[in-house]
């Protein structure tokens, strides 16, 4: 009995061969590897444990949450709506202060402008009297010694000797300007 061409007999020793030979790899293998392949086996064996005792409890964590007394639900969930009420209420007082102290600050302004219009109408200048108040809350120094005093204790941001463009001022890298002949060559 020949199937495709091929004899009985040979057939056999061909499995045999593939038989082998997946023998001696896998026992090479077990033989290199063996005992990393038995601690990975027991790792993920007690992995796989740990996870599945967790997913265990976390379902039974959620059905007792949806069998859990309604009325502790309701509080719950009143005491919140209660607090962000609360929040909000106070958020809202905020704001109200903020709008009131724009408004006073704008009336404040309006007034100013008011005053300096009156005096520039006189004929007064009106930067003495929009500092006019000031000088009533601070009893110091005249405004003019202050204004010259603030000035004098301004730093200045740089040297008086600097300039960028000189090339000195310490630094590695300093501009030169190239050279005005034609390139190199002829």
């Amino acid at each position: 009995m020949e199937q495709d061409g091929e004899p009985l007999s040979a057939r056999p020793a061909l499995e045999s061969e593939g038989l082998r030979f997946l023998h001696v790899t896998v026992g090479s293998l077990l033989a290199t590897y063996g005992w990393y392949v038995v601690l990975c086996c027991a790792l993920l064996y007690a992995v796989f444990q740990k996870l599945s005792t967790r997913l265990r409890a976390s379902r039974g964590s959620q059905l007792d949450a949806a069998a859990a007394e309604p009325d502790a639900i309701v509080k719950r969930q009143e005491a919140l709506a209660a607090a962000r009420l609360k929040m909000q209420e106070e958020l809202n007082a905020q704001v109200e202060r903020h709008k009131e102290k724009l408004r006073q600050l704008e009336e404040e302004k309006r007034r100013m402008k008011i005053e300096m219009w009156d005096s520039m109408q006189q004929g007064k200048s009106y930067r003495g009297n929009a500092r006019r108040p000031q000088e009533e809350d601070s009893p110091g120094p005249s405004p003019s010694s202050g204004l010259r005093r603030q000035k004098s204790d301004k730093k200045p941001l740089r040297g008086g000797g600097y300039n960028p463009l000189s090339g000195e001022g310490g630094g590695a890298c300093s501009w030169r300007p190239g050279r005005r002949g034609p390139s190199a060559g002829g």
